[in-house]
């Protein structure tokens, strides 16, 4: 029996919605991945994007385990020369929560084309606010949350 390989136009994508209020971001960014990825489809298949789309609401809430807010350093570099950028994560947190999860889902995603294209669907936002009511998206229940 062949292998079935969905074509483009036969793959349906779903839109889900997660609330990070309370959630362990590693945890939390890992299961994002699995979905953008399309891992809990029947269909999925490594050389294609199959995956779904996910919108990431209240990303400020979003929790670190252990002393990571104080010794977490996130670093970019501009490619001037002396241009290395550091910050903690407790300074990235309360400036920009939302590139918080996306690198670290990025950081779980395939490192070629086709984890571009699959880092493209995911959507963050600050608070519970967002603008793809449109789509209906399903509300995604992960683990429980942190006390």
């Amino acid at each position: 029996m062949p292998t079935l390989i969905p074509k483009e136009s036969e793959i349906e994508r779903k839109w889900f919605i997660v609330d990070a209020d309370g959630q362990v971001l590693g945890r939390l960014a890992s299961r994002v991945a699995s979905i953008l990825r399309g891992k809990h489809k029947p269909t999925f298949v490594t050389h294609l994007d199959v995956g779904d789309h996910v919108v990431v609401v209240n990303a400020a809430k979003v929790h670190l385990t252990g002393r990571k807010m104080s010794d977490k350093q996130y670093r970019w570099h501009s490619g001037y020369i002396g241009g290395l950028r550091e910050v903690n994560a407790e300074t990235m947190l309360r400036t920009h929560p939302e590139r918080v999860i996306e690198w670290a889902v990025q950081g779980m995603l395939p490192k070629n084309r086709l984890g571009k294209a699959m880092a493209k669907k995911l959507k963050v936002y600050r608070g519970s606010a967002h603008p793809h009511q449109a789509q209906r998206p399903e509300t995604l229940t992960t683990k429980p949350e942190v006390r």
